[in-house]
């Protein structure tokens, strides 16, 4: 029994499930002290005495909160995606169609761009130089600053709509491949390199047959960190564009009327489809890395 018990502790699941319980005790108390204080101020305002016991129901119930506890956020999530028709405005179904579609355009440009940029700097010592500081360069600009600066210009060229998110979606996510793909492709094995060499064989076979091969563990990498921040710009470019649909124009909307359930709601969505698109790269890479036999 006991060999059993400490087995169960063991295992991925048990620590999982752990760190949830661990994290909704915290967000229980944290929601508590938040919340709690603005009952008592409410009841202390109408003139009425409050007990500890009107504290804790109205903390955990109270319809505006600082800070929403996971019961209502579970209920707003089921109330927002099962409860709503896909084409309703109220379904965070539909606002986060809204956003996949212009993250996985984002990422689509931001991927290919970045590959040629990568592929560019490696066999080009002049681009190496010159353009891989300004590739560094230019993740230090905010994003903030820039989503609008993109939005009017495309907008002066009358391209609107899913386009401008894209290409916000395209900046942040093509930083993450071009460093991925750089050391990739000059992990190759050194080795295999000089027997290439020794071979005669071109650019292009060096690059298609060793360089493209060595680099795609490193790429699936920077691949999945790419989707991320593609989601993240999708989201943010939803901000400055006053879209009336998207998960950002949802939060948007939540804090101008001060609906923080509708806000909590949105982002645990948004970090639902973070998972997805993650994982979908991840099975991607099992699938292309175990036909080239670089995984078991």
């Amino acid at each position: 029994m006991k060999q059993q018990l400490k087995s169960l502790t063991q295992t991925q699941g048990f620590a999982v499930l752990t760190l949830v319980l661990g994290i909704l005790v915290i967000w229980y108390i944290a929601a508590l002290l938040m919340n709690g204080n603005q009952m008592i101020n409410m009841l202390e305002r109408t003139g009425q005495s409050w007990t500890y016991i009107q504290v804790l129901q109205g903390a955990y119930s109270i319809q505006r909160p600082p800070l929403p506890v996971p019961h209502q956020v579970a209920m707003e999530l089921y109330q927002s995606v099962f409860n709503q028709a896909v084409t309703s405005r109220r379904s965070l179904v539909y606002h986060s169609m809204i956003t996949l579609e212009s993250t996985l355009l984002g990422f689509a440009l931001g991927s290919l761009l970045g590959i040629l940029i990568a592929v560019g700097i490696v066999h080009n010592r002049t681009l190496d130089a010159s353009l891989m500081p300004w590739v560094i360069a230019s993740q230090t600009v905010p994003i903030l600053a820039i989503a609008p600066i993109v939005v009017v210009v495309l907008g002066s060229m009358n391209l609107t709509g899913v386009l401008p998110k894209a290409m916000i979606s395209m900046y942040l996510s093509f930083f993450p491949v071009v460093i991925g793909m750089v050391k990739g492709l000059r992990s190759a094995d050194k080795l295999h390199t000089e027997l290439m060499i020794t071979y005669n064989a071109s650019a292009q076979q060096m690059f298609w047959k060793l360089r493209w091969f060595s680099a795609q563990p490193y790429l699936f990498a920077s691949l999945k960190i790419a989707i991320s921040a593609a989601l993240v710009g999708a989201i943010v470019a939803e901000l400055p564009t006053g879209a009336q649909g998207g998960l950002g124009a949802r939060l948007l909307s939540g804090s101008y009327y001060g609906q923080t359930v509708q806000i909590w709601a949105a982002l645990v969505i948004s970090a639902l489809l973070g998972w997805a698109l993650i994982t979908l790269v991840g099975m991607a890479e099992r699938l292309v890395l175990n036909r080239r036999g670089l995984r078991g």
